[in-house]
């Protein structure tokens, strides 16, 4: 199996800070305490030691306006990385179609894949979920799920033809052509994949004929039922094959368990606190809204919670942290689970200093990485009716 490292810029220390400047104009001159610059250098370090320890490739995600991720340009930010190394692959989770124009989008991954002639390439896709996201990119968040599916179709149609136009409802594209023309030999088109949040999107990346991507919201158990369902409608109702997943955790390596756990009851929980906060998962924006449903109800059930409620279990219960034998043992498990094709770990979050992240990383590329990547391939989950 490939093992992958995916960075995702995290300023958690300034979510405080940025809160009560978005909230009142009179916040707006408080000090930084960590600046944007410090978190983008310590990234870079991290990213650069990606090939020279061993691991199979690169990622990063797409996110704006929050302290939560700041990786704005997913295709730009692989691009330095793209530069300088030579081995790896690389992968997007996700680049959010919704928000952008989708020949800018194709045209991001075409010069990406030039750069990096001949190593693959994951495009990651997916329909966001934050409102402050939609706001800033002047995009009704209603529209989401139909805006995903025109971009989805114009990407596939520039990527396999010269000369293309496409006329839908909210995308109006004249006879044009990119160039760079998609480089000779490119796998975009095959390696195109999903990552569904709510389990009423899942239909779409079956029916759409994307691979799965699972960026764990759920536990292990549910995930892999919506795996066995999506390999279900693929080749029941398409006669397509079974496809494999890629899959994501946190981690957490050290060389003992209780100094693990330490590292993972502090920095997790931060994660988990500040993905609730960039969402705005307890506002009321999301009552009503189309597409979201299935978040609108996991609101109500989050707002109804009692205050000493542990919000961060499910992180501890679904992620990778422990010495490296526990870390082994749990992502066995998960590729027992879920058949996955590629692991991708996130080693830096929350207010994690870089030092431990770094020291968690090489410890895992020592001790994990080497058999993480003679795992056999698993079973992968299908639904049979």
């Amino acid at each position: 199996m490939k093992v992958g490292v995916t960075l995702f810029a995290q300023n958690y220390v300034d979510w405080d800070r940025f809160e009560a400047a978005e909230a009142s104009s009179d916040n707006e001159s408080l000090p930084q305490l960590v600046p944007d610059s410090q978190i983008y250098q310590e990234q870079f370090h991290l990213g650069r030691l990606v090939e020279p320890l061993g691991f199979d490739s690169l990622w990063t995600v797409e996110h704006h306006f929050t302290p939560y991720t700041m990786v704005n340009n997913p295709t730009q930010f692989l691009a330095y990385f793209a530069g300088s190394t030579q081995r790896i692959d690389m992968g997007t989770m996700v680049v959010v179609l919704p928000w952008h124009d989708p020949i800018a989008v194709a045209e991001g991954y075409v010069a990406l894949d030039h750069m990096l002639n001949g190593r693959n390439i994951k495009v990651g896709m997916g329909r966001g979920l934050g409102i402050r996201e939609y706001n800033g990119h002047r995009v009704p968040m209603e529209e989401s799920r139909e805006r995903f599916g025109e971009s989805l179709e114009v990407l596939r149609t520039a990527l396999s033809q010269e000369w293309f136009s496409y006329e839908g409802e909210y995308h109006h594209i004249p006879r044009t052509s990119l160039r760079p023309r998609p480089r000779a030999g490119s796998t975009l088109l095959e390696n195109l994949y999903i990552a569904w949040g709510s389990p009423s999107s899942m239909p779409v990346a079956a029916n759409e004929n994307c691979k799965p991507l699972f960026i764990p919201q759920r536990l292990w158990d549910d995930h892999r039922n919506e795996l066995g369902e999506y390999n279900r409608i693929r080749v029941e109702e398409h006669g397509w094959k079974p496809e494999r997943p890629t899959v994501v955790c946190w981690v957490y390596c050290a060389e003992t368990d209780a100094e693990a756990a330490e590292g993972a009851r502090q920095y997790l929980p931060e994660y988990g606190d500040s993905a609730l906060r960039h969402y705005q998962f307890l506002g009321e924006h999301l009552q009503g809204l189309k597409g979201y449903e299935y978040y609108a109800q996991m609101a109500k059930l989050r707002a109804a919670l009692p205050p000493d409620h542990d919000t961060a279990a499910i992180y501890l219960q679904n992620n990778v942290w422990g010495s490296p034998k526990t870390c082994l043992e749990k992502l066995e498990r998960i590729n027992n689970m879920m058949g996955a094709d590629e692991f991708v770990a996130v080693f830096s979050y929350g207010a994690m200093p870089v030092d431990k992240a770094e020291k968690s990383m090489r410890l895992f590329a020592k001790e994990v990485l080497p058999t993480t990547q003679s795992f056999a391939p698993a079973e992968v989950p299908l639904l049979v009716t």
